[in-house]
């Protein structure tokens, strides 16, 4: 049986750079389940699908067998069988994403090939339903926050070190805009499993979160 690690929470949270180093520490894949969706808007896009046509999209999406490799410690998304990650950061691909990730049967089909993925290999993924509705029976479930305002100042900090000049009360504002959508959009509300362990890192280095959950993560392994 695989052992698996699922990472909730809310956005800013640094759900994806914490699961990252736990990944490359544990020695697990890490899945990407964003390329993911990424590489299923490149599947429908060289499909022709039509995106205004959610009938179509559900359709479409059906052939789509989608899984992660690593080659030389790099993370490859694999769609049918061949390497795409060359495609999957155009602004093409990135605006029919965020279409196509919306639909229902979309959704049901990367789920169904992220669990699939989950039954032989030893991984960790994030995302906001991942504990509660994607890997449901992972042996370690960890709910990752930190306060709005502590994850609207990293965010600030990380767009004024590229030269982006930004708001901070405005990047608050939107933070927690998202987190509302988040907890009560329609299809997996995010929300905190029932055995998961919450871990606020508003007042922790990503060393310390990592560190942390590294030691939960060796319990539950030598625990079997």
């Amino acid at each position: 049986m695989s052992f698996c690690i699922a990472i909730d929470g809310p956005a800013g949270a640094g759900k994806s750079t914490i699961a990252r180093k736990l990944a490359a520490r544990l020695c697990l894949v890490y899945v990407d389940t964003g390329a993911m969706y990424r590489a299923m808007a490149y599947h429908l896009l060289r499909k022709g699908t039509d995106f205004t046509d959610q009938a179509q999209i559900s359709a479409d999406c059906q052939d789509a067998d989608i899984s992660i490799a690593y080659d030389n410690g790099e993370q490859i998304v694999l769609l049918n069988g061949e390497n795409v990650n060359p495609y999957l950061r155009s602004e093409a691909v990135s605006e029919k994403a965020s279409v196509s990730s919306t639909n229902g049967d979309v959704r049901k089909r990367l789920v169904l090939l992220q669990q699939k993925l989950a039954e032989h290999t030893d991984l960790i993924m994030d995302g906001r339903d991942i504990g509660t509705c994607v890997l449901p029976g992972a042996q370690l479930k960890i709910y990752l926050t930190a306060s709005a305002s502590t994850r609207a100042k990293r965010r600030y900090l990380e767009l004024t070190q590229k030269g982006v000049n930004c708001d901070l009360n405005e990047i608050e504002r939107e933070i927690n805009e998202r987190d509302y959508r988040d907890m009560h959009r329609e299809i997996s509300p995010l929300r905190k499993a029932d055995d998961a362990v919450e871990v606020d890192t508003s007042d922790m280095t990503i060393d310390q979160v990592v560190s942390q959950i590294m030691e939960m993560a060796l319990k539950k392994r030598k625990a079997g």
